[in-house]
């Protein structure tokens, strides 16, 4: 490393990304120092991009985006034993305290005390280096990409989402919004053993690529359709048994809660505009529905990546466009104003 400074693509206002020179920064004894190649652009760096804001998260420029990382190993603090330079490691973005009731009971994706990636006022990575903690830099086997390691961040979501739905072999699942949560979910479905899976949203290109990753049917609920009926049709008129909701919207949560069979469970993933829904809950009550929901994930990345590893999850056909990061600025744009053609982007660090 001849350099000194790395190129980090700052966010200066909403909007408005520029690309900086900013220190490389130096390890500390239980961290690593990872050479970024591949970071994946996730709804929420599109959120802060454009509203600055999720819930209570507010972004106060200069800020960097970016939590969804691969990379090799370069250099390793005094008292790493597990990484060595020249690993191939995917980033778990998420530091806990690992002293309160959630971390020391494995629940730590519930740590009050949390220090994530691209969570204002914490710095993401969409630059060239990043230290991060060794523990949660997982080592990639010969066979996945460090493209396929940047990725693994959003699967875990997907997976979490399934299993805490209990999802099994023979169950029907109905997954509503496919982007890039909806479908990492539809491979995890299809992984466990799902027997049929049907996939909900407004956008054709979106639905093409459910279908080209397994999904058995596909309802575009703007187009042609009763989206409710259509899932009483597919599952012959039962109704599904697992529901899980990437939409974030009433109207697709809604359409869960009618669509579910008796005893059916649904997992609730994506954050509404508002933070609230009306929904029909007397029809939950009656049919005795059980609501999961998601926060993060936890203990699942070296789930994940043996799924990959193993050819279970074929996580890299998720992704449409790729992008330089010095045209930063133009691929969140992009993304953000063309999200019918877009379906999952990803930054290429050289």
């Amino acid at each position: 490393m001849e350099s000194k400074t790395m190129k980090t693509a700052v966010m200066t206002a909403l909007r408005k990304v520029e690309i900086q020179e900013r220190p490389i920064p130096v390890p500390k004894e239980n961290e690593v120092l990872v050479k970024v190649e591949y970071v994946g652009i996730c709804g929420s760096d599109l959120h802060y991009y454009e509203s600055g804001r999720i819930g209570d998260f507010v972004v106060e420029p200069p800020f960097v985006l970016g939590h969804e990382a691969g990379g090799t190993v370069v250099e390793v603090g005094s008292n790493v034993k597990n990484l060595k330079a020249g690993d191939r490691v995917a980033l778990e973005p998420g530091k806990t305290c690992g002293e309160c009731e959630f971390c020391k009971t494995g629940k730590y994706n519930l740590c009050k005390d949390v220090i994530f990636f691209a969570t204002p006022p914490v710095d993401g990575v969409f630059q060239e280096y990043v230290a991060h903690e060794a523990g949660l830099c997982f080592k990639l086997p010969e066979n996945v990409s460090t493209m396929e390691g940047a990725l693994i961040e959003p699967l875990a979501v997907g997976m979490h989402a399934v299993r805490q739905g209990g999802a099994s072999l023979g169950q029907t699942a109905v997954v509503t919004g496919a982007g890039c949560i909806g479908l990492v979910t539809l491979l995890s479905l299809k992984a466990m053993g799902v027997s049929k899976v049907v996939v909900v949203d407004v956008m054709e290109k979106r639905l093409a690529k459910a279908k080209e990753l397994g999904a058995d049917f596909v309802i575009n609920g703007k187009k042609e359709e009763d989206t409710v009926a259509k899932i009483m049709e597919y599952t012959e008129g039962k109704g599904f048994d697992l529901g899980i909701e990437t939409a974030g919207t009433q109207i697709t949560a809604g359409q869960l809660i009618k669509g579910a069979n008796k005893g059916a469970t649904i997992v609730f993933v994506g954050y509404s505009a508002s933070g609230e829904m009306t929904l029909p809950i007397g029809m939950a009550l009656d049919k005795e529905l059980t609501f999961k929901t998601v926060f993060r994930y936890r203990n699942i990345y070296p789930m994940a990546i043996d799924a990959v590893a193993s050819g279970k999850i074929a996580i890299k056909d998720v992704v449409t466009d790729f992008f330089e990061l010095d045209e930063i600025q133009n691929a969140l744009e992009a993304c953000v104003t063309n999200k019918a053609d877009i379906v999952k982007g990803v930054i290429k660090i050289r």
